[in-house]
């Protein structure tokens, strides 16, 4: 019986992720308005937006090869099975085993390399800046999220997202520094990850600033929805990252049936609703910072990170 819980939770998941996707993008878009002073859009329009998208036929370039073709799928498909691997209002889910951190990791710089390879198939300007912005960005966010990994690996055992969920419930692992040092480091690597303020303004299409966007301004109809909607994955997943390794209270156990499931689906949308509202907070209160600057910031949190491990596994090996 337990195999059919851990298959119906997976299957559960996967239909709440994908669904909540545009909905949570819609609601922090809402909150940031709402603390502009501005009456905002409903919170279900991005979702209204990409369904109108879905409905029109891309127009590509003369010169587009097929990676501009395959590439929003592909991206699209790397959110979804990576977003598949983070647990959400319930452990022991059906690909538990494969929810791997580094997994997950892998598969966030597949869909990278994706919109950077399209960004420069046409051979515009600005698609080749932003790829080259944002692959240079990644060579520290990706170093920055591996000792972040490597700190919780140190203290679970496991670089699994579903046994660092259970250990940190479970209340053993403790408050410790270095923990905060690689909370700090992995909400730098989620900011930059999804073009949030202060790295990227995901709400400005300023030719010398934009990253995100300016590989994906060839895009359009069904590739821009993929496109939209792989950006919104992204969101979802860390954020229901950072809530399953640091928030994991109201998960059900694993092998728990559908009684415990509502309970953790309840928890599960409070957090997601807390961390929005925390974000929408955060980029109301801070402005954007310059292009040249972001390389300090993710540097900073690659060392924080690193201190992190280098403090833990210190504490660790002496005791």
């Amino acid at each position: 019986m337990a195999i059919v819980w851990s298959i119906l939770s997976q299957a559960l998941h996967i239909v709440l992720i994908v669904a909540a996707a545009p909905v949570l993008t819609g609601v922090l878009r809402w909150l940031k308005a709402r603390m502009m002073g501005r009456r905002g859009a409903h919170p279900l329009q991005p979702l209204r937006d990409l369904l109108k998208l879905l409905r029109k036929t891309p127009v590509l370039a003369e010169n587009a090869s097929p990676v501009s073709r395959a590439a929003p799928y592909l991206a699209a498909g790397a959110a979804v099975a990576a977003a598949a691997l983070v647990p959400s209002f319930a452990r022991g889910m059906a690909f538990a085993p494969l929810s791997d951190l580094i997994v997950v990791a892998g598969l966030l710089a597949l869909g990278r390399v994706a919109m950077a390879l399209a960004g420069m198939d046409v051979g515009t300007p600005f698609g080749g800046l932003g790829a080259a912005r944002e692959m240079s960005f990644a060579a520290l966010a990706e170093p920055a999220l591996v000792v972040a990994a490597l700190s919780l690996a140190i203290l679970a055992g496991t670089t699994n997202l579903d046994a660092i969920a259970g250990a940190f419930r479970e209340g053993g692992l403790g408050l410790r520094v270095s923990l905060g040092l690689a909370l700090v480091a992995l909400l730098a690597v989620a900011i930059a990850e999804n073009a949030r303020i202060p790295v990227d303004n995901p709400a400005t299409h300023l030719e010398l600033t934009m990253v995100h966007e300016a590989m994906i301004l060839e895009a359009s109809g069904r590739h821009l929805a993929l496109w939209d909607f792989a950006a919104m994955l992204r969101l979802t997943l860390w954020l229901a990252l950072l809530s399953a390794v640091f928030l994991p209270l109201g998960q059900a156990p694993a092998g728990a049936g559908p009684h415990l499931w509502i309970l953790g689906l309840v928890a599960w949308v409070a957090k997601m609703g807390a961390l929005a509202l925390a974000l929408a907070a955060f980029e109301s209160a801070i402005a954007k910072m310059r292009v040249f600057r972001v390389p300090e910031f993710l540097g900073a949190a690659l060392l924080l990170g690193l201190l992190g491990a280098v403090l833990l596994f210190v504490s660790t090996g002496l005791t």
